[in-house]
């Protein structure tokens, strides 16, 4: 399975993050998944990359021109694809992957997991969306999907949340 990865550019304020990034990369290799992301060298981005390329696990780098040089565009993955434009390079990803997973972040973190939960909540893909909630980084996020699903706004089974890797994992791979 190819599982892609949102995540931060940057470490963010608690070492907890980047630990947990390691966490799902060596996850992801141990269980022979590959990795596909946003194709940078640096932040949360690379300590994902690093932790599955030094676990044995195959990545994939989706990086725009414009960011190539402003992410340090990671030369040392297995494969490096550089496009044009952002929609391109969400459109690469969503192709390649089987499912998604989405770590700690920022709005560009936000606006790759909303649309591709999104799309599968209107039906437009079966794959499993989930989130890795390093820290309880993602409480607020969920406490607003559970009032917007209280609310009837939504349905709340759509996306996968756990705080463990290994357990996240599993719950992803029993939704494919």
């Amino acid at each position: 399975m190819q599982i892609a990865v949102y995540c931060g550019s940057s470490h963010g304020a608690l070492p907890d993050y980047g630990a947990g990034a390691r966490r799902l990369g060596r996850s992801l290799a141990q269980r022979g998944h590959g990795l596909v992301y946003g194709g940078g060298d640096i932040g949360l981005m690379g300590e994902v990359a690093d932790a599955v390329q030094s676990s044995g696990g195959a990545v994939v780098g989706v990086i725009t021109e414009h960011l190539l040089t402003r992410e340090i565009g990671n030369g040392s993955v297995d494969e490096l694809i550089v496009v044009e434009d952002m929609p391109t390079r969400k459109r690469i990803m969503f192709e390649r992957a089987d499912a998604f997973i989405a770590l700690p972040g920022g709005v560009g973190t936000m606006e790759e997991l909303f649309e591709v939960l999104c799309w599968r909540y209107l039906g437009l893909h079966p794959k499993p969306v989930g989130l890795l909630n390093v820290a309880g980084f993602y409480d607020g996020l969920l406490a607003y999907l559970a009032r917007a699903a209280d609310d009837g706004f939504i349905r709340d089974d759509h996306l996968v949340v756990g705080d463990d890797p290994d357990v996240l994992l599993d719950a992803i791979s029993a939704a494919v």
